[in-house]
């Protein structure tokens, strides 16, 4: 029992003070991604605040950090330029819907769909995103306003402070684990800014974070089929990216963590952060695979971590923002170059010439395209370049054993799965006119998959009619036969003499 109690009281603090080392790397995130989608800053610390607090209630992965991303706000650019900020807001409720329609009717299962090549590209191209979100803090404006490389002193400051934060959170857990080692770093640096007074930026240079507590709001727009017919290929669009970062940066904190979570849970509990983030004046949100790692790291495992992130950043926003706005950036950026090395998979370079050239192109593809665009084109892109990969493969599996008996009947032992990509293969198996008079083609070692590889059987059992010849389909598997029985008038194969004999059932196996 009293180990049972320690453990409560480990875990709480840990869960507490890795919320508080999220909260502020959220903060230059959150006012990062407002900018990119064209709105207040506020819009996106308040979505930071009610999309993290709300998912971390009632999400499916406790320990997930969610807010902010720049997936979603590169697509509600376009919306927000064109239509305005309440046509967000209105897009955003919309989006929450269909994210809890899709839980409700448990598509989150679907993300187990994706293969490892496609997780390992996911991977390593979001380290290399996060990698590059942080270039822009070596750049400033010149007197005309445009933006240059840092040189001499501000250049050497900022490596030295990005170095140090690194150093301490890289060291710092070989001595004590009493403190996160993030939070460490970041307090220590502060530290070092405020006191020397050295000239660098801050989170306050980039916008002021102070606020009220956000406030109900029905999105002003017009409640017709003309508004919905902008905001809904927004919705659509915006639902499917934030689930599926979500689902995989689930993945990824299952893999982590050693313990699984509840992907429909999670879309249900995406859904309900954004719709009623859309009510209070938030541009919505999904996981946030940066922030995520650093709550691991730092011993945040439970949902009071996500908790008590999102309630410090409410707090940064309601009283705290002068004491935010004085840390410097180059703790931020120290933090997440460590988030960087953390996130990208190293052995990926070692297994590259161990494993199939096909999986190698398909990690190498999807860690351009998530670098190119973004990380939902990326895994779809990926996991479509699979299948095809998977389909062509397989449809080379395809042959027969041919064998005459003593009654001068031909035997075609097909081996090998018979589905759309391998039907041309199966077809040229076969020579209906050199063929004897009669044919038996036994099913017993392969598998009809769909109506492709119905019409394909078909069509040889034309062939074969046009020849004269008999031909008989043997030891076909129950759901080939469901198959024809569904097709119906589809196909005109009526030669099956099949015994009672059962292949490849899913219900046996």
């Amino acid at each position: 029992m009293f180990t049972i109690f320690v453990n409560r009281v480990a875990s709480t603090k840990d869960d507490i003070l890795s919320g508080l080392t999220v909260a502020l790397a959220l903060v230059p995130e959150a006012v990062a991604f407002a900018f990119v989608a064209g709105v207040h800053p506020l819009v996106g610390l308040y979505a930071a605040f009610m999309v993290g607090l709300i998912t971390a209630v009632i999400g499916g992965r406790p320990g997930m950090i969610s807010g902010a991303t720049g997936a979603l706000a590169v697509v509600m650019v376009a919306l927000v330029a064109e239509h305005g900020v309440e046509y967000l807001f209105a897009t955003v409720v919309l989006m929450g819907f269909f994210q809890i329609m899709a839980g409700v009717m448990r598509l989150g299962k679907f993300i187990r769909m994706v293969p490892h090549p496609v997780m390992l590209g996911f991977v390593n191209g979001l380290a290399i995103v996060i990698f590059l979100a942080q270039i822009q803090n070596f750049q400033v404006k010149n007197a005309a306003g445009e933006m240059e490389w840092m040189t001499t002193s501000p250049l050497v400051i900022l490596l030295l402070l990005i170095g140090l934060t690194m150093a301490i959170i890289h060291f710092l857990p070989r001595y004590t684990k009493a403190i996160p080692s993030s939070l460490a770093g970041i307090l220590v640096v502060s530290l070092l800014v405020i006191v020397f007074g050295l000239d660098t930026r801050t989170v306050g240079d980039i916008a002021s974070i102070g606020g009220g507590f956000p406030t109900f709001h029905i999105p002003d727009v017009p409640f017709s089929l003309e508004t919905l017919w902008i905001i809904f290929p927004y919705a659509i669009i915006l639902a499917a990216i934030g689930l599926i970062e979500s689902l995989l940066t689930m993945t990824l904190i299952d893999e982590l963590t050693q313990t699984r979570g509840r992907g429909n849970q999670e879309c249900i509990g995406q859904g309900v952060a954004n719709t009623v983030t859309g009510v209070f004046g938030g541009m919505g949100g999904c996981a946030m695979i940066g922030q995520s790692m650093i709550n691991v790291n730092s011993g945040g495992r439970g949902r009071l971590s996500g908790i008590s992130a999102a309630l410090f950043l409410l707090l940064f926003i309601l009283v705290a923002s002068p004491l935010i706005e004085m840390i410097p950036l180059a703790a931020l950026v120290g933090v997440m170059f460590i988030v960087v090395i953390g996130t990208f998979e190293w052995s990926s370079f070692r297994i590259l010439k161990k494993i199939p050239k096909s999986d190698a192109f398909i990690l190498i593809l999807v860690s351009g395209v998530t670098v190119a665009t973004d990380l939902a084109i990326a895994v779809i892109v990926g996991v479509i370049v699979s299948a095809l990969v998977f389909a062509w493969e397989h449809a080379q599996n395809i042959c027969v054993d041919k064998r005459v008996d003593e009654n001068g009947v031909m035997f075609y032992e097909l081996k090998g799965p018979l589905f759309f990509s391998s039907i041309h293969n199966f077809s040229n198996l076969f020579d209906p006119k050199l063929d004897p008079d009669e044919v038996v083609i036994d099913f017993k070692g392969s598998r009809v998959y769909d109506h492709s590889a119905i019409e394909a059987i078909d069509n040889l059992a034309e062939r074969y009619l046009k020849e004269g010849k008999t031909l008989h389909l043997i030891h076909l598997s129950q759901e080939c036969k469901r198959l024809m029985k569904n097709a119906g008038d589809l196909v005109e194969v009526n030669v099956i003499e099949d015994p009672n004999y059962f292949v490849a059932d899913d219900k046996l196996g």
